[in-house]
């Protein structure tokens, strides 16, 4: 493979080093300009991993669990068309993070390994993509974004793919950065990918894995529960 390619590569799947903390990743977006999406233009990616990945999650994840990861999929769509064009190429290794990226917090991988859930979803969704076709590249940035999901803070770096499902999945769980994506997009992402309390059930569901897991990664994120049941972005939409 030639450097370009390897170069070209390397970009789709994410592989760029950015600042782990928000604020400075943040820094040069108009924080006046609000992402808006028409979600009729958003194309699901349709190669055969895509439709794969997509099928195991829809028949694996609860239905609260699968709309969050759609919810954080065109979340993410919106800021990449707005606020951060130069990401458009990773969409499909985007696309395959968001479907599995909770994928460890399922009752029977929660209970079957001591592994944090990151850890566990990130191993299993590792598994499933390298079985099933997807590039080696593709599957470790994958594998990378899932396991640093939650890991937010203000030092060091991260992959412009762990950055964007970072921005996505505390925008849907905590209401941080809201100034990221307009209104009219939440309520319509809400209305096609329903929330039925999922700020309550998330809490439930990592409340529950520190029970379980007095060690696990959720524990060192202090006051993550509180914020999920206080995220006062999404209370409008969470029935």
């Amino acid at each position: 493979m030639s450097s370009g390619n390897a170069n070209a590569e390397l970009a789709n799947n994410g592989w760029a080093a950015v600042p782990r903390s928000h604020s400075q990743a943040l820094e040069s977006i108009n924080k006046n300009e609000h992402a808006k999406l028409d979600l009729d233009s958003v194309k699901v990616p349709d190669t055969g991993v895509a439709r794969k990945v997509f099928e195991y999650a829809k028949n694996t994840l609860p239905e609260r669990t699968f709309n969050h990861s759609m919810r954080v999929w065109n979340y993410g769509n919106a800021i990449i068309q707005t606020h951060f064009p130069h990401l458009t190429p990773l969409v499909e290794t985007y696309f395959l993070t968001c479907l599995f990226h909770d994928i460890g917090t399922t009752s029977d991988y929660m209970k079957g390994t001591h592994l944090s859930f990151e850890y566990w979803g990130a191993i299993k969704a590792r598994m499933f993509l390298g079985e099933h076709g997807a590039p080696s590249d593709q599957a470790d940035a994958v594998c990378e974004a899932i396991i640093r999901h939650a890991e937010l803070g203000e030092t060091g770096m991260i992959t412009s793919l762990g950055l964007l499902i970072q921005l996505t999945t505390s925008f849907d769980n905590v209401g941080a950065n809201p100034h990221l994506i307009d209104t009219s997009t939440i309520e319509a992402v809400v209305a096609k990918y329903p929330r039925k309390g999922w700020s309550s059930c998330f809490a439930a569901c990592m409340t529950k894995e520190m029970e379980l897991k007095p060690w696990c990664r959720t524990t060192a994120q202090e006051g993550f529960v509180e914020s999920i049941v206080g995220n006062e972005l999404m209370e409008p939409y969470d029935k």
